[in-house]
């Protein structure tokens, strides 16, 4: 159905894994049910952000209207800035504190809509709550949220990641090999790189048949990869550097005599359907892999914990001169420990169906784990049917968001 309409909808994001798991499917839908929709993207204050999000957000929806950090500071608390409505019928929630997307509604004279999250404060506010599942609507009424006002709609990422697992894939992905996805966060990129790259490293020493490609994030540069690659990494995630080689349209890690290079793909979803297996971190990337059904191994290094950020203030607790280094470590370390998993499938699942590999690791260690589960046929099928069966009733999320926006606003 498409809709000849018009309305005007603004949406606050933070990071990267909430624009490409909920933002990119939902206002996908959204334009392919109303071409015409007037939709402001408005990324919202965050230190654990990359910066390249808006830019990666004009790219995607160059008919959208993309708003940085600053702009929505500006618009929320401020000025209207030049090429804003006076109004928007509705401000949608899907990244950040919530704040700033009830502040926005306030300042605009919006529809407050929130997705997954709420607060007792914002029971009167927030005019409809749509619920990722069973679990989570539970979650929502706790929070006290009008059960009226709840919606299952279910996990707009599985969306996200069958289109973008369905885009063309790219030269140089892993048939049948290994997959590395080290994440796009600034310490992610410059710690967990040059360690996955080491790992890398020791599974073609053993097993230079295997295929291993590391996709790389849209929000990382290439710079920024070479930048790490070089460096190596803190001392204590025991890395070998490398270089970035750039050949024929096509970028590769490489060690430094260039006897060995890995592809570097930016579609990384499309390449995953190839591999046999994926080895990550925790994080949106977990569910997206889930839902094409493909076996991972998710490391949780805790070499440098108080590198780690943390939600709420106490991630700030290595800036304090002297102390603040340990005591950060200690709050990671704690907040580790009250969670059996830390994948999100294991998580929904209360079992362990993604490989875990948590503590101080060693690019030896998480090469010998991968090369076991690489080479274990009867873990890699049931492993990888469990996942997929998991998220079939959200197919489609995107769209039935979509929809229950449309008709709050009508």
């Amino acid at each position: 159905m498409v809709n000849q309409g018009s309305y005007s909808l603004a949406i606050t994001t933070n990071g990267p894994g909430e624009f490409g798991g909920w933002v990119r499917p939902l206002v996908s839908a959204l334009y392919a049910r109303t071409p015409a929709a007037n939709i402001h993207i408005f990324f919202v204050p965050d230190d654990f952000a990359t910066g390249k999000e808006p830019d990666v957000a004009r790219e995607t929806f160059p008919q959208a209207h993309v708003h940085p950090p600053k702009v929505f500071m500006k618009a929320a608390f401020g000025r209207v800035e030049h090429g804003l409505p006076a109004h928007f019928d509705a401000v949608q929630y899907l990244g950040g504190d919530l704040m700033h997307a009830a502040r926005l509604a306030k300042r605009f004279e919006a529809k407050a809509l929130t997705y997954k999250f709420s607060r007792p404060g914002y029971r009167e506010q927030f005019m409809r709550a749509f619920a990722v599942d069973m679990a989570n609507v539970e979650q929502l009424i706790n929070w006290r949220t009008h059960r009226d006002r709840i919606v299952l709609t279910g996990n707009l990422a599985i969306d996200g990641a069958l289109s973008e697992a369905a885009q063309p894939i790219e030269s140089g992905a892993p048939e049948d090999g290994i997959l590395v996805m080290p994440g796009s966060r600034t310490h992610e990129v410059e710690h967990l790189i040059p360690f996955f790259f080491t790992m890398a490293l020791r599974i073609a020493a053993e097993r230079p048949e295997i295929p291993i490609a590391f996709g790389i994030s849209p929000f990382t540069s290439l710079q920024d990869v070479g930048r790490a690659i070089r460096a190596g990494g803190d001392p204590r995630v025991w890395a070998t550097p490398g270089r970035v080689l750039q050949e024929d349209g096509m970028a590769y890690l490489s060690d430094e005599a260039g006897t060995v290079r890995f592809p570097v793909l930016r579609n990384a979803l499309s390449a995953a359907i190839r591999a046999r297996l994926v080895v990550t971190i925790p994080g949106t990337k977990t569910i997206e892999l889930a839902a094409l059904g493909k076996p991972m191994i998710a490391c949780i290094p805790m070499n440098a914990p108080e590198m780690i950020p943390i939600n709420g203030p106490l991630t700030y607790l290595d800036r304090l001169p002297l102390v603040g280094i340990r005591l950060k470590r200690a709050a990671v370390l704690a907040v580790a420990r009250r969670f059996k998993y830390a994948s999100q499938p294991n998580i929904d699942a209360d079992e362990s169906l993604v490989q875990e590999l948590r503590g101080t690791l060693t690019p030896g260690h998480v090469a010998r784990v991968t090369l076991e589960r690489f080479e274990d046929r009867q873990w890699l099928t049931r492993t990888g049917e469990r996942l997929a069966r998991m998220h079939e009733d959200h197919v489609g999320a995107a769209e039935r968001m979509a929809i229950g926006i449309e008709d709050i606003i009508a």
